[in-house]
Protein backbone atom coordinates (compact mmCIF):
# COMPACT_ATOMS: atom_id res chain seq x y z
CA UNK A 1 0.00 0.00 0.00
CA UNK A 2 1.33 3.40 -0.84
CA UNK A 3 2.22 5.87 1.88
CA UNK A 4 -0.44 8.60 2.00
CA UNK A 5 0.62 11.73 0.14
CA UNK A 6 3.28 10.19 -2.11
CA UNK A 7 1.02 10.43 -5.09
CA UNK A 8 1.36 13.62 -7.12
CA UNK A 9 -2.30 13.58 -8.06
CA UNK A 10 -3.67 15.63 -5.20
CA UNK A 11 -2.42 18.83 -6.77
CA UNK A 12 -5.26 19.22 -9.21
CA UNK A 13 -7.73 19.62 -6.42
CA UNK A 14 -6.05 22.96 -6.08
CA UNK A 15 -4.80 23.98 -9.50
CA UNK A 16 -7.54 23.91 -12.04
CA UNK A 17 -7.45 22.72 -15.58
CA UNK A 18 -3.71 22.95 -16.26
CA UNK A 19 -3.78 26.73 -16.05
CA UNK A 20 -3.20 26.64 -12.29
CA UNK A 21 -3.72 29.15 -9.53
CA UNK A 22 -3.71 32.89 -9.76
CA UNK A 23 -1.05 35.13 -8.46
CA UNK A 24 -2.68 35.50 -5.03
CA UNK A 25 -3.10 32.82 -2.34
CA UNK A 26 -6.58 31.30 -2.40
CA UNK A 27 -8.86 29.85 0.25
CA UNK A 28 -9.05 26.06 0.82
CA UNK A 29 -11.03 24.02 -1.64
CA UNK A 30 -14.74 23.82 -0.86
CA UNK A 31 -14.59 20.04 -0.70
CA UNK A 32 -13.90 18.96 2.89
CA UNK A 33 -10.80 16.88 2.34
CA UNK A 34 -9.93 16.56 6.03
CA UNK A 35 -13.34 15.04 6.81
CA UNK A 36 -12.58 12.32 4.25
CA UNK A 37 -9.00 11.69 5.41
CA UNK A 38 -9.85 8.14 6.62
CA UNK A 39 -11.64 7.31 3.38
CA UNK A 40 -8.97 8.16 0.80
CA UNK A 41 -5.49 6.78 1.39
CA UNK A 42 -4.15 8.40 -1.77
CA UNK A 43 -4.98 11.27 -4.07
CA UNK A 44 -5.42 9.40 -7.31
CA UNK A 45 -8.53 7.74 -5.90
CA UNK A 46 -10.44 10.80 -7.05
CA UNK A 47 -7.95 12.68 -9.19
CA UNK A 48 -6.56 10.10 -11.53
CA UNK A 49 -6.70 12.53 -14.44
CA UNK A 50 -3.94 14.85 -13.33
CA UNK A 51 -1.15 12.96 -15.04
CA UNK A 52 -2.71 13.36 -18.49
CA UNK A 53 -3.01 16.72 -20.18
CA UNK A 54 -6.56 17.58 -21.22
CA UNK A 55 -8.32 15.28 -18.74
CA UNK A 56 -10.51 16.66 -16.00
CA UNK A 57 -8.81 16.83 -12.63
CA UNK A 58 -12.08 16.13 -10.83
CA UNK A 59 -13.91 12.84 -10.35
CA UNK A 60 -17.19 12.21 -12.12
CA UNK A 61 -20.29 12.99 -9.97
CA UNK A 62 -21.27 9.33 -10.26
CA UNK A 63 -18.16 8.35 -8.33
CA UNK A 64 -19.51 10.07 -5.21
CA UNK A 65 -22.59 7.85 -5.38
CA UNK A 66 -20.45 4.80 -4.61
CA UNK A 67 -20.74 5.87 -0.99
CA UNK A 68 -23.40 8.57 -1.04
CA UNK A 69 -26.14 6.28 -2.35
CA UNK A 70 -28.74 7.12 0.29
CA UNK A 71 -28.07 3.86 2.12
CA UNK A 72 -24.43 3.86 3.19
CA UNK A 73 -24.27 7.66 3.24
CA UNK A 74 -26.81 10.33 2.43
CA UNK A 75 -27.04 11.41 -1.16
CA UNK A 76 -25.20 14.52 -2.24
CA UNK A 77 -25.28 16.69 -5.31
CA UNK A 78 -21.84 17.63 -6.57
CA UNK A 79 -20.55 19.00 -9.84
CA UNK A 80 -17.00 19.87 -10.77
CA UNK A 81 -16.29 23.60 -10.36
CA UNK A 82 -15.56 25.61 -13.49
CA UNK A 83 -11.97 26.19 -14.50
CA UNK A 84 -10.52 29.08 -12.52
CA UNK A 85 -8.88 31.80 -14.67
CA UNK A 86 -5.16 31.92 -14.02
CA UNK A 87 -1.82 33.21 -15.21
CA UNK A 88 0.11 30.33 -13.68
CA UNK A 89 2.52 28.61 -16.05
CA UNK A 90 2.39 25.40 -14.00
CA UNK A 91 0.69 22.20 -15.25
CA UNK A 92 0.65 19.02 -13.22
CA UNK A 93 1.67 16.58 -15.97
CA UNK A 94 4.62 18.76 -17.01
CA UNK A 95 5.73 19.39 -13.43
CA UNK A 96 5.57 15.68 -12.62
CA UNK A 97 7.56 14.81 -15.72
CA UNK A 98 10.29 17.36 -15.10
CA UNK A 99 10.63 16.55 -11.41
CA UNK A 100 10.94 12.87 -12.30
CA UNK A 101 13.65 13.63 -14.85
CA UNK A 102 15.58 15.75 -12.35
CA UNK A 103 15.07 13.77 -9.14
CA UNK A 104 14.29 10.31 -10.41
CA UNK A 105 10.96 8.52 -10.68
CA UNK A 106 11.03 7.37 -7.03
CA UNK A 107 11.75 10.88 -5.74
CA UNK A 108 9.33 12.90 -7.86
CA UNK A 109 7.49 15.76 -6.23
CA UNK A 110 4.43 14.65 -4.30
CA UNK A 111 1.08 16.37 -3.89
CA UNK A 112 1.58 17.09 -0.19
CA UNK A 113 4.81 18.98 -0.87
CA UNK A 114 2.80 21.67 -2.65
CA UNK A 115 -0.66 21.44 -1.09
CA UNK A 116 -0.27 20.40 2.55
CA UNK A 117 1.20 22.90 5.04
CA UNK A 118 4.46 21.80 6.58
CA UNK A 119 3.61 19.50 9.50
CA UNK A 120 -0.05 19.33 8.48
CA UNK A 121 -2.16 16.16 8.80
CA UNK A 122 -3.06 13.98 5.84
CA UNK A 123 -5.53 15.64 3.45
CA UNK A 124 -5.06 19.06 5.01
CA UNK A 125 -5.35 20.58 1.58
CA UNK A 126 -4.68 24.14 0.44
CA UNK A 127 -4.48 25.55 -3.05
CA UNK A 128 -0.88 26.57 -3.59
CA UNK A 129 1.42 27.11 -0.61
CA UNK A 130 3.76 29.54 -2.26
CA UNK A 131 6.63 29.50 0.28
CA UNK A 132 6.96 25.74 -0.15
CA UNK A 133 7.17 26.16 -3.91
CA UNK A 134 9.90 28.80 -3.51
CA UNK A 135 11.87 26.64 -1.09
CA UNK A 136 11.84 23.77 -3.52
CA UNK A 137 13.04 26.02 -6.33
CA UNK A 138 15.77 27.65 -4.25
CA UNK A 139 14.17 31.09 -3.83
CA UNK A 140 14.71 32.07 -0.20
CA UNK A 141 12.48 35.17 -0.29
CA UNK A 142 8.84 36.10 0.07
CA UNK A 143 6.64 35.93 -3.01
CA UNK A 144 6.62 39.59 -4.01
CA UNK A 145 10.17 40.16 -2.85
CA UNK A 146 11.44 37.77 -5.52
CA UNK A 147 13.61 39.27 -8.28
CA UNK A 148 11.54 40.74 -11.11
CA UNK A 149 13.44 38.56 -13.56
CA UNK A 150 12.03 35.46 -11.83
CA UNK A 151 8.35 36.22 -12.48
CA UNK A 152 8.33 34.63 -15.91
CA UNK A 153 9.52 31.31 -14.50
CA UNK A 154 6.17 30.60 -12.87
CA UNK A 155 3.74 32.92 -14.62
CA UNK A 156 2.42 33.36 -18.13
CA UNK A 157 2.57 36.75 -19.75
CA UNK A 158 -0.59 38.81 -19.51
CA UNK A 159 -1.27 38.35 -23.22
CA UNK A 160 -0.99 34.55 -22.81
CA UNK A 161 -3.29 34.46 -19.78
CA UNK A 162 -6.35 35.19 -21.90
CA UNK A 163 -8.88 33.97 -19.34
CA UNK A 164 -7.99 36.54 -16.66
CA UNK A 165 -10.72 39.21 -16.31
CA UNK A 166 -9.82 42.87 -15.79
CA UNK A 167 -11.18 42.74 -12.24
CA UNK A 168 -8.48 40.22 -11.30
CA UNK A 169 -5.76 42.09 -13.16
CA UNK A 170 -6.63 45.30 -11.31
CA UNK A 171 -5.87 43.49 -8.02
CA UNK A 172 -2.37 42.38 -8.98
CA UNK A 173 -0.06 43.13 -6.08
CA UNK A 174 2.92 45.38 -6.69
CA UNK A 175 6.38 43.81 -6.24
CA UNK A 176 8.64 45.38 -3.62
CA UNK A 177 11.07 46.52 -6.33
CA UNK A 178 8.43 48.91 -7.69
CA UNK A 179 8.54 50.95 -4.46
CA UNK A 180 12.18 51.87 -4.96
CA UNK A 181 12.49 55.69 -5.43
CA UNK A 182 14.54 55.20 -8.59
CA UNK A 183 12.38 52.49 -10.12
CA UNK A 184 10.65 54.80 -12.61
CA UNK A 185 13.94 56.07 -14.02
CA UNK A 186 15.50 54.59 -17.15
CA UNK A 187 18.11 53.01 -14.89
CA UNK A 188 15.34 51.40 -12.81
CA UNK A 189 12.51 49.73 -14.67
CA UNK A 190 14.28 50.44 -17.95
CA UNK A 191 16.72 47.61 -17.23
CA UNK A 192 13.84 45.13 -17.15
CA UNK A 193 12.39 46.17 -20.50
CA UNK A 194 14.96 44.68 -22.83
CA UNK A 195 13.30 43.39 -26.01
CA UNK A 196 12.31 39.77 -25.59
CA UNK A 197 12.27 39.93 -21.79
CA UNK A 198 9.25 38.41 -20.05
CA UNK A 199 9.50 40.11 -16.65
CA UNK A 200 7.29 43.13 -17.36
CA UNK A 201 5.02 41.17 -19.69
CA UNK A 202 3.72 39.06 -16.78
CA UNK A 203 1.62 41.99 -15.57
CA UNK A 204 1.86 44.54 -18.38
CA UNK A 205 1.18 44.95 -22.08
CA UNK A 206 1.92 47.72 -24.57
CA UNK A 207 -1.15 49.79 -23.64
CA UNK A 208 0.01 50.06 -20.04
CA UNK A 209 3.26 51.72 -21.13
CA UNK A 210 1.49 54.19 -23.39
CA UNK A 211 -0.23 55.70 -20.35
CA UNK A 212 3.05 57.53 -19.66
CA UNK A 213 5.49 57.01 -22.55
CA UNK A 214 5.13 59.60 -25.28
CA UNK A 215 8.00 57.92 -27.12
CA UNK A 216 6.41 54.45 -27.00
CA UNK A 217 6.54 53.86 -30.79
CA UNK A 218 10.31 54.52 -30.75
CA UNK A 219 11.11 52.28 -27.75
CA UNK A 220 11.88 48.75 -28.93
CA UNK A 221 11.17 47.22 -25.53
CA UNK A 222 7.62 48.65 -25.50
CA UNK A 223 6.94 47.57 -29.06
CA UNK A 224 8.18 44.08 -28.14
CA UNK A 225 5.30 43.77 -25.65
CA UNK A 226 2.09 42.26 -26.93
CA UNK A 227 -0.97 44.45 -27.25
CA UNK A 228 -3.61 43.80 -24.60
CA UNK A 229 -6.13 46.50 -23.55
CA UNK A 230 -6.72 44.62 -20.27
CA UNK A 231 -3.40 45.98 -19.06
CA UNK A 232 -5.10 49.36 -18.59
CA UNK A 233 -6.78 47.85 -15.51
CA UNK A 234 -3.51 48.73 -13.78
CA UNK A 235 -3.35 52.50 -13.61
CA UNK A 236 -0.17 54.48 -14.13
CA UNK A 237 0.29 58.14 -13.29
CA UNK A 238 2.79 60.38 -15.03
CA UNK A 239 4.75 62.32 -12.44
CA UNK A 240 7.38 65.01 -12.88
CA UNK A 241 10.91 63.85 -12.00
CA UNK A 242 12.76 65.37 -9.06
CA UNK A 243 14.82 67.60 -11.35
CA UNK A 244 11.67 69.48 -12.32
CA UNK A 245 11.16 70.54 -8.70
CA UNK A 246 14.32 72.64 -8.64
CA UNK A 247 13.68 76.34 -8.01
CA UNK A 248 15.29 77.49 -11.27
CA UNK A 249 14.16 74.62 -13.46
CA UNK A 250 11.88 76.83 -15.54
CA UNK A 251 14.71 79.11 -16.61
CA UNK A 252 17.28 76.33 -17.04
CA UNK A 253 15.28 73.64 -18.78
CA UNK A 254 16.07 74.95 -22.27
CA UNK A 255 19.76 74.06 -22.00
CA UNK A 256 18.93 70.58 -20.75
CA UNK A 257 16.46 70.09 -23.58
CA UNK A 258 19.05 71.10 -26.18
CA UNK A 259 21.65 68.73 -24.74
CA UNK A 260 19.42 65.72 -24.08
CA UNK A 261 16.18 66.09 -25.99
CA UNK A 262 15.71 62.30 -25.97
CA UNK A 263 15.09 62.47 -22.21
CA UNK A 264 12.32 65.01 -22.75
CA UNK A 265 10.67 62.76 -25.34
CA UNK A 266 9.70 60.27 -22.62
CA UNK A 267 7.01 62.58 -21.28
CA UNK A 268 6.67 65.56 -23.64
CA UNK A 269 5.21 66.04 -27.09
CA UNK A 270 5.73 69.07 -29.28
CA UNK A 271 2.41 70.31 -27.94
CA UNK A 272 3.93 70.44 -24.44
CA UNK A 273 6.42 73.08 -25.57
CA UNK A 274 3.94 75.03 -27.67
CA UNK A 275 1.77 75.51 -24.59
CA UNK A 276 4.34 78.10 -23.47
CA UNK A 277 6.65 78.77 -26.40
CA UNK A 278 4.81 80.95 -28.91
CA UNK A 279 7.76 80.63 -31.32
CA UNK A 280 8.85 77.01 -31.67
CA UNK A 281 12.48 76.45 -30.63
CA UNK A 282 14.49 74.16 -32.90
CA UNK A 283 14.62 71.46 -30.23
CA UNK A 284 10.82 71.15 -30.40
CA UNK A 285 11.11 69.51 -33.80
CA UNK A 286 13.09 66.65 -32.23
CA UNK A 287 10.13 65.76 -30.00
CA UNK A 288 7.30 63.56 -31.28
CA UNK A 289 3.99 65.10 -32.18
CA UNK A 290 0.91 63.85 -30.35
CA UNK A 291 -0.81 60.96 -32.07
CA UNK A 292 -2.10 57.37 -31.80
CA UNK A 293 0.08 54.90 -29.93
CA UNK A 294 1.56 57.60 -27.71
CA UNK A 295 0.73 58.89 -24.28
CA UNK A 296 -0.94 62.28 -24.05
CA UNK A 297 2.17 63.40 -22.20
CA UNK A 298 2.74 66.08 -19.63
CA UNK A 299 -0.01 68.67 -19.44
CA UNK A 300 1.71 72.05 -19.30
CA UNK A 301 0.16 75.15 -17.79
CA UNK A 302 1.70 78.41 -18.87
CA UNK A 303 2.75 80.56 -15.91
CA UNK A 304 4.61 83.83 -15.54
CA UNK A 305 8.24 83.62 -14.40
CA UNK A 306 8.90 84.72 -10.87
CA UNK A 307 10.63 87.92 -11.96
CA UNK A 308 7.50 89.15 -13.79
CA UNK A 309 6.40 91.19 -10.79
CA UNK A 310 3.39 93.54 -10.96
CA UNK A 311 5.61 96.45 -12.02
CA UNK A 312 7.55 94.42 -14.59
CA UNK A 313 5.78 96.12 -17.52
CA UNK A 314 7.30 99.44 -16.45
CA UNK A 315 10.88 98.11 -16.35
CA UNK A 316 10.94 95.38 -18.98
CA UNK A 317 12.59 97.48 -21.69
CA UNK A 318 16.26 96.89 -20.69
CA UNK A 319 15.76 93.12 -20.54
CA UNK A 320 13.86 93.06 -23.82
CA UNK A 321 16.61 95.08 -25.53
CA UNK A 322 19.55 93.08 -24.14
CA UNK A 323 18.02 89.61 -24.44
CA UNK A 324 15.11 89.62 -26.89
CA UNK A 325 15.41 85.86 -27.38
CA UNK A 326 14.23 85.36 -23.81
CA UNK A 327 11.06 87.32 -24.53
CA UNK A 328 10.28 85.60 -27.80
CA UNK A 329 10.13 82.24 -26.05
CA UNK A 330 6.72 83.21 -24.70
CA UNK A 331 5.68 86.41 -26.47
CA UNK A 332 4.80 87.12 -30.08
CA UNK A 333 5.43 90.45 -31.80
CA UNK A 334 1.69 91.14 -31.82
CA UNK A 335 1.72 91.36 -28.03
CA UNK A 336 4.44 94.02 -28.15
CA UNK A 337 2.50 96.03 -30.70
CA UNK A 338 -0.51 96.27 -28.42
CA UNK A 339 1.47 98.93 -26.58
CA UNK A 340 4.27 99.81 -28.99
CA UNK A 341 2.28 100.83 -32.02
CA UNK A 342 4.65 102.38 -34.54
CA UNK A 343 4.12 106.12 -34.36
CA UNK A 344 7.43 107.90 -34.91
CA UNK A 345 5.90 111.26 -34.10
CA UNK A 346 4.71 110.24 -30.66
CA UNK A 347 6.92 110.33 -27.58
CA UNK A 348 7.41 107.04 -25.82
CA UNK A 349 6.69 104.96 -28.89
CA UNK A 350 8.57 101.83 -29.93
CA UNK A 351 11.35 103.86 -31.56
CA UNK A 352 13.54 106.12 -29.43
CA UNK A 353 13.27 109.89 -29.57
CA UNK A 354 14.65 111.39 -32.77
CA UNK A 355 14.50 108.14 -34.67
CA UNK A 356 12.54 109.71 -37.54
CA UNK A 357 15.56 111.81 -38.47
CA UNK A 358 17.92 108.86 -38.74
CA UNK A 359 15.55 106.10 -39.80
CA UNK A 360 16.76 106.02 -43.46
CA UNK A 361 20.16 104.64 -42.41
CA UNK A 362 18.58 102.14 -40.02
CA UNK A 363 16.16 100.96 -42.70
CA UNK A 364 18.88 100.65 -45.33
CA UNK A 365 21.24 98.77 -43.01
CA UNK A 366 18.39 96.65 -41.64
CA UNK A 367 19.22 97.40 -38.04
CA UNK A 368 15.66 96.37 -37.32
CA UNK A 369 13.13 94.48 -39.37
CA UNK A 370 10.88 97.30 -40.54
CA UNK A 371 8.55 94.94 -42.38
CA UNK A 372 7.54 93.37 -39.09
CA UNK A 373 5.43 96.43 -38.35
CA UNK A 374 5.35 98.48 -41.54
CA UNK A 375 4.04 97.81 -45.00
CA UNK A 376 6.78 99.43 -47.07
CA UNK A 377 4.63 99.69 -50.19
CA UNK A 378 2.05 101.83 -48.39
CA UNK A 379 3.34 103.11 -45.06
CA UNK A 380 6.70 104.40 -46.34
CA UNK A 381 5.33 105.81 -49.58
CA UNK A 382 2.43 107.55 -47.84
CA UNK A 383 4.73 109.28 -45.36
CA UNK A 384 7.18 110.36 -48.05
CA UNK A 385 4.36 111.75 -50.16
CA UNK A 386 3.03 113.76 -47.23
CA UNK A 387 6.53 115.12 -46.59
CA UNK A 388 6.97 116.06 -50.23
CA UNK A 389 9.85 113.64 -50.67
CA UNK A 390 8.59 112.26 -53.95
CA UNK A 391 9.93 112.31 -57.46
CA UNK A 392 8.06 114.11 -60.19
CA UNK A 393 9.50 111.64 -62.71
CA UNK A 394 11.28 108.39 -62.76
CA UNK A 395 14.71 109.93 -62.80
CA UNK A 396 13.99 112.96 -60.64
CA UNK A 397 15.16 113.44 -57.05
CA UNK A 398 12.74 112.93 -54.16
CA UNK A 399 12.76 109.82 -52.03
CA UNK A 400 16.55 109.48 -52.17
CA UNK A 401 17.24 112.36 -49.79
CA UNK A 402 16.57 114.87 -52.60
CA UNK A 403 20.00 113.94 -53.91
CA UNK A 404 20.02 114.81 -57.55
CA UNK A 405 23.19 112.81 -58.12
CA UNK A 406 21.79 109.58 -56.67
CA UNK A 407 20.96 108.30 -60.14
CA UNK A 408 24.68 108.24 -60.93
CA UNK A 409 25.47 105.98 -57.97
CA UNK A 410 22.32 103.93 -57.66
CA UNK A 411 23.93 100.88 -59.25
CA UNK A 412 26.09 100.25 -56.17
CA UNK A 413 23.08 100.54 -53.86
CA UNK A 414 21.04 98.21 -56.05
CA UNK A 415 23.75 95.55 -56.09
CA UNK A 416 24.18 95.78 -52.31
CA UNK A 417 20.51 95.55 -51.40
CA UNK A 418 18.15 95.09 -54.32
CA UNK A 419 15.31 94.20 -51.93
CA UNK A 420 15.26 97.80 -50.73
CA UNK A 421 14.74 99.03 -54.29
CA UNK A 422 11.84 96.72 -55.12
CA UNK A 423 9.81 98.13 -52.24
CA UNK A 424 9.11 101.13 -54.56
CA UNK A 425 10.38 100.19 -58.00
CA UNK A 426 9.24 97.63 -60.49
CA UNK A 427 11.25 96.05 -63.26
CA UNK A 428 9.77 98.51 -65.76
CA UNK A 429 11.58 101.37 -63.99
CA UNK A 430 14.94 99.69 -64.57
CA UNK A 431 14.15 98.89 -68.19
CA UNK A 432 13.67 102.59 -68.93
CA UNK A 433 17.46 102.79 -69.13
CA UNK A 434 18.77 99.24 -68.87
CA UNK A 435 17.31 97.44 -71.88
CA UNK A 436 18.98 96.00 -74.91
CA UNK A 437 15.74 96.40 -76.86
CA UNK A 438 14.76 100.02 -76.14
CA UNK A 439 15.46 103.00 -73.92
CA UNK A 440 18.95 104.28 -73.33
CA UNK A 441 20.70 100.90 -73.66
CA UNK A 442 22.79 101.39 -70.51
CA UNK A 443 24.69 98.26 -69.65
CA UNK A 444 23.56 97.09 -66.17
CA UNK A 445 26.34 94.52 -65.88
CA UNK A 446 29.18 95.50 -63.60
CA UNK A 447 32.86 94.66 -64.00
CA UNK A 448 33.73 90.96 -64.08
CA UNK A 449 30.26 89.95 -65.20
CA UNK A 450 30.09 86.36 -66.54
CA UNK A 451 27.13 86.17 -68.94
CA UNK A 452 27.64 82.49 -69.79
CA UNK A 453 27.44 81.48 -66.13
CA UNK A 454 24.26 83.48 -65.56
CA UNK A 455 22.69 82.13 -68.73
CA UNK A 456 23.38 78.54 -67.60
CA UNK A 457 21.86 79.17 -64.22
CA UNK A 458 18.75 81.08 -65.22
CA UNK A 459 18.30 82.25 -68.84
CA UNK A 460 14.95 83.85 -67.93
CA UNK A 461 16.84 86.60 -66.12
CA UNK A 462 18.54 87.53 -69.39
CA UNK A 463 15.25 87.47 -71.27
CA UNK A 464 13.87 90.27 -69.09
CA UNK A 465 16.11 92.75 -70.97
CA UNK A 466 17.22 90.92 -74.08
CA UNK A 467 14.05 89.11 -74.97
CA UNK A 468 14.85 86.21 -77.28
CA UNK A 469 17.97 87.88 -78.61
CA UNK A 470 20.27 86.86 -75.80
CA UNK A 471 23.85 87.58 -76.87
CA UNK A 472 25.57 84.31 -77.69
CA UNK A 473 22.27 82.42 -77.33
Amino acid sequence: MRTPGLSFQLGLLILLGGAGSVVRRQAPDHFDHEKHSRVFPECQSCHAGITEAGRSIYPAPEACANCHDGVVEKKVEWTAPPARPSNFRFTHPEHLRKSGEKLGADSAVTCSQCHTPSGGAWLTVRRTIQPQCFNCHGLKVAHFAAPDTACGICHLTLAEATSLPESRIAKFEKPASHDDPGFLSSRGHGKLTEPGGRSCAVCHAREFCTQCHVNAPEVKAIQALASDPRSLALKAELKAPSSHQESRWLTRHGGRANRRSADCAFCHTQESCIACHRTRPVVVLSLPAAGPGRAVGARIERKKPGYHSPDFADRHAPLASSSPGTCTACHARAECLECHRPNPGAAGSYHPAGFLVRHPAAAFNRQTDCAGCHDQASFCVTCHQQAGLVATGRLQPGYHDANGAFILNHGVAARQNIETCVACHGERDCLTCHSAQSGRHFNPHGPGFDPERLKRRNPQTCAACHGRNIPGG
